[in-house]
């Protein structure tokens, strides 16, 4: 398993999570790869399988080979800064088919990720994305914005088929595991909706402002923010399912639930390991069965010593793995989207 972490220093880091090979129920982070891969900030990540990617306020996108930790290029579509970044990859593959993208000029990019070939831009939004997420279908991404506005896109057709006003901006949304609810962040508060109408079922009130989350196994989502804490909610019951009581001495920037066959769906042999970045630089490792009885120590733990501003986590499948190549020039290829999903 992977984390890919990139800081306001220009910085992408890469670590490995594995056991020591005398002690196979200790965990160590290792590092694979650090350098400046942007010239701003990075603002978002992502990885999937053996690959990851980032997007920085330089109004690129950089794409790495995680196992080999080498750059495959960099795509400049995008004329506004980067603000999230989502594969698709579907649950019988080990490699992402696709990667989306949004930008502070409210677009949203769609991109193949065999190779990365530009396929469409889609206008989502008036003002700037905060968010995306892909339901687990691959045919559709929901997107929240500067508007406060919500956005569905048609990933097959490549373009917006619906768009309603919030009333509130808010600045995260994700489908769950199954994709039959999304939750959409507002500060504090967390709106539970159902993905067929929309329609809001419960409302969870955090102490304080909720930065980044993720969906977990079993109706899970866990959430961290200025509180410092990792909190795991169920959304089911609408209540605090349990709490890791300062996880960090800073904002919690980015969390990740790591599975080690998640082909990009969920599942996989160990649904009890949580990732979770701090503003300070530190990202550390979880079992978050143990907080259910007593707060936990870190499994693992390592310091960037820099301002980490998001975290993506990725289980390899090296066995499974096609050859990755290198970004092909978009005047090379046909920009068509219909027929790039199943």
């Amino acid at each position: 398993m992977s984390l890919i972490a990139g800081s306001y220093e220009k910085f992408i880091w890469g670590f490995k999570l594995k056991p020591l090979k005398h002690d196979q129920q200790t965990l160590i982070l290792t590092p694979l790869f650090s350098y400046p891969s942007h010239i701003s900030p990075i603002t978002t990540a992502a990885a999937s399988g053996p690959v990851a990617a980032s997007g920085s306020a330089d109004d690129t996108i950089h794409v790495y080979d995680i196992p080999s930790a080498a750059s495959l290029g960099s795509l400049h579509d995008h004329s506004a800064s980067i603000t999230a970044l989502s594969f698709y990859t579907p649950p019988s593959l080990s490699f992402p088919r696709n990667l989306i993208s949004a930008a502070a000029d409210g677009s949203v990019c769609i991109f193949d990720a065999d190779p990365f070939v530009h396929l469409k831009t889609v206008s989502a939004h008036k003002k700037g994305v905060n968010d995306l997420t892909i339901h687990p279908s691959g045919k559709l991404a929901l997107s929240v914005g500067r508007d406060e506005c919500l956005a569905m896109l048609n990933l097959v057709r490549g373009r917006r088929s619906f768009f309603c006003r919030l009333g509130k901006e808010a600045s995260l949304v994700k489908f769950d595991i199954d994709g039959d609810k999304f939750f959409m962040v507002t500060e504090c508060t967390i709106g539970i909706h159902q993905s067929e109408d929309a329609k809001l079922v419960t409302e969870l009130e955090c102490s304080k402002r909720v930065l980044c989350a993720a969906p977990g196994e079993n109706g899970v989502l866990f959430t961290g923010g200025e509180d410092r804490n990792v909190t795991a909610w169920d959304t089911n019951s609408g209540k605090i399912a349990y709490c890791i009581e300062g996880a960090h001495s800073a904002r919690v920037k980015g969390i990740v639930v790591l599975n080690r066959n998640d082909g990009g769906g969920g599942g996989g042999d160990d649904p009890y390991l949580l990732a979770s970045a701090s503003s300070d630089g530190v990202i550390r490792v979880w079992d978050v069965r143990m907080a259910v009885k007593e707060k936990p120590n870190p499994l693992a733990e390592t310091n960037t010593r820099s301002r980490l501003t998001c975290l993506a986590g990725s289980s390899l499948k090296s066995l499974k793995r096609p050859e990755m190549g290198k970004i092909v020039p978009k005047e090379e290829h046909d920009t068509a989207m219909e027929g790039s999903q199943d």
